[in-house]
């Protein structure tokens, strides 16, 4: 069994690191602001705005600034990540946009395998349905960000019009998304059970449950660890 050792401490058996600190960081700095734009924005969609939400009670801001602040957030992390992580990025749509023979096998048996855990075996560091879920949350974010700040820079006309139907119908969209990787990350589903982990706690995954879902990515990082130890 591969085990990896802490700096400045024991090696842990039967776990192993999937993302790293940077990549954890990231990822929840985009999911907070994903989530308090998406409770924001549904709240003034569904007419809300004359009736604070609990955030804007808590806060003392109204939902609109809210939205408008954090939406800038969002932003700023979207040019910090192509600044600072092109190399991630560029892997993360390469691996994503991958099309395999063997994706058609894994999508027959993941409606039964996400109650039972047996997936049909995939080579990618991301399952297909992740892939799928990847470059699909990529291009409605990148349509949110930037019609959110279309409507910021214009204040009428056609224009904002065509940029309000985009960040109107990109939300649509990208909230089932959301919700779907959010029941999966979090380990609901029997099959996704301790998944979570990749994100939180350091990063560190049971090794049962990476080579349960990403058996050819566990394999070949062994397979590096043993070269660099060997």
């Amino acid at each position: 069994m591969t085990t990896e050792a802490e700096p400045g401490g024991p090696a842990r058996e039967g776990t192993v690191v999937r993302n790293r600190a940077p990549a954890r960081w990231f990822h929840a700095a985009v999911y907070l602001s994903v989530l308090v734009l998406m409770a924001t924005g549904w709240w003034l969609t569904l007419g809300r705005e004359g009736d604070p939400s609990l955030l804007a009670r808590a806060t003392g801001f109204a939902d609109a600034e809210i939205h408008t602040v954090v939406g800038w957030v969002l932003a700023g992390l979207a040019v910090a990540g192509l600044a600072f992580g092109p190399k991630g990025l560029r892997a993360l749509v390469v691996d994503s946009a991958r099309l395999r023979r063997s994706d058609l096998r894994w999508f027959a048996r993941w409606p039964k395998a996400v109650f039972t855990g047996r997936f049909a075996r995939h080579e990618g560091r991301f399952d297909p349905g992740q892939r799928i879920a990847n470059l699909v949350m990529v291009a409605l974010l990148s349509a949110l960000v930037v019609s959110g700040v279309g409507l910021w820079a214009v204040s009428g006309g056609p224009a904002f019009v065509w940029f309000n139907r985009v960040h109107r119908w990109s939300t649509y969209a990208f909230t089932p998304v959301v919700l779907g990787h959010i029941l999966i990350a979090a380990g609901v589903l029997p099959g996704y059970r301790g998944v979570w982990r990749a994100m939180h706690l350091g990063g560190r995954l049971r090794r049962r449950d990476a080579a349960r879902v990403w058996p050819g990515w566990l394999e070949r990082r062994d397979d590096e660890e043993g070269g660099r130890r060997g």
